[in-house]
């Protein structure tokens, strides 16, 4: 999943609401003009019905670009805490992160994990634009990891095309640690379009798995950054834990 992972709070809104609309309308061209990002692919992108946005993942402003630089209105998952707030730092980051299209969610993997992924299929059902980051959480070196099934999972139950996003430079406009935006070169790459239905049912973990991976190689593709070949994630623990994985690794959502 991503940062943006994990359990259902109510129903998240199946489209933005008129608020996403007015900050888009407005951050769009200020962004654009100060930022003066390089964005290619947009044509690939169906301006109606579901579609995917899967996306490396390098910054927290990721999650900012794709709803600006995509030709068409997006929602994503992301964490919690961001909507839980109290006071006037509460009641702004609440009301801007819902603004920029943002259903809340908690962290968590397993039965939080699909409770995230049940919050997507509800807006690819609507007909919406849904964004992801298939390696789950932000590369603080780079590489790009593997992907974890969920999106196939997601691609394959609603029918959904998914079109490939490779961002290049989001991180030097916020590394980790800063707390202030840098202004610095970047590229929104949307590839072509992904029918992944010839991979089989999404019941299979085998078609998850095949389905996953092509969705992965596509980002690649606009990314050319290095293949970790690793999930995203802490080693496991223990002699015993890194036998296991190794033997019977476990399908990452």
């Amino acid at each position: 999943m991503s940062e943006i992972e994990a359990d259902a709070v109510p129903a998240p809104p199946s489209r933005p609401g008129p608020l996403y609309g007015l900050v888009r309308g407005v951050l769009r061209p200020l962004v654009r003009m100060v930022y003066r990002p390089t964005i290619t692919g947009t044509e690939h992108v169906p301006r109606t019905g579901p579609v995917i946005l899967a996306s490396n993942h390098l910054s927290f402003v990721d999650s900012i670009v794709i709803p600006l630089a995509a030709p068409r209105p997006v929602q994503f998952l992301a964490k919690s805490h961001y909507f839980t707030g109290t006071g006037l730092t509460g009641w702004i980051s609440r009301t801007f992160f819902t603004a920029i299209g943002a259903v809340s969610v908690e962290r968590g993997a397993g039965a939080q994990a699909q409770a995230a992924l049940d919050q997507g299929r509800r807006i690819l059902d609507a007909g919406s634009a849904f964004a992801l980051y298939p390696e789950g959480t932000r590369s603080l070196d780079g590489r790009l990891y593997r992907g974890r099934t969920g999106i196939a999972w997601l691609a394959l139950t609603t029918g959904a095309v998914v079109v490939p996003v490779g961002l290049v430079g989001t991180q030097e406009i916020q590394p980790v640690g800063s707390s202030m935006p840098r202004v610095r070169p970047v590229t929104v790459r949307f590839g072509e379009p992904l029918d992944l239905s010839h991979h089989g049912a999404a019941s299979s973990g085998r078609a998850r798995r095949a389905a996953t991976d092509e969705i992965m190689a596509a980002i690649h593709a606009l990314t050319g950054q290095e293949l970790a070949d690793a999930y995203n994630e802490a080693p496991p623990q223990g002699t015993l834990a890194r036998i296991a994985d190794r033997v019977a690794p476990r399908e990452r959502v």
